[in-house]
């Protein structure tokens, strides 16, 4: 499973930006996709995730201002953030866990990450 995001950028105290993640590969079902962050000198930390059935869970610190969601059809998680500021300033990581699925049709289960994109918040 091969994870691409995009849409990060620099941008003013109270902007917006969207992020986008794509998943693909071959004999795999995506289940959750989310997003993580890490500013430096920090752990990574969760951000926002979302059930294949739609079910989202935030950190206290986007709750509000972040929106998650996903199109099942394009394996596709999106990031809408707005109110942005400083402290949103990280590198992005969606991730994803799935199933793929061996030739003989035997479930692997496992985590995947995208590369990374850069949201830069002037103030």
């Amino acid at each position: 499973v091969q994870l691409q995001a995009s849409g990060g950028g620099l941008v003013q105290t109270g902007g917006s930006l969207t992020l986008s993640c794509v998943a693909s590969g071959r004999r795999m079902t995506i289940n959750s996709m989310g997003w993580h962050r890490q500013a430096p000198g920090k752990q990574r930390e969760l951000v926002a995730s979302i059930t294949r059935d739609g079910i989202m869970t935030y950190a206290d610190s986007v709750r509000g201002r972040f929106t998650i969601s996903r199109d099942n059809a394009k394996n596709t998680v999106y990031l809408q953030m707005n109110s942005l500021n400083p402290g949103d300033t990280a590198v992005y990581y969606c991730e994803s866990d799935a199933l793929t699925f061996e030739p003989d049709g035997t479930p692997v289960a496992g985590r995947y990450w995208g590369q990374g994109t850069q949201v830069t918040v002037s103030s």
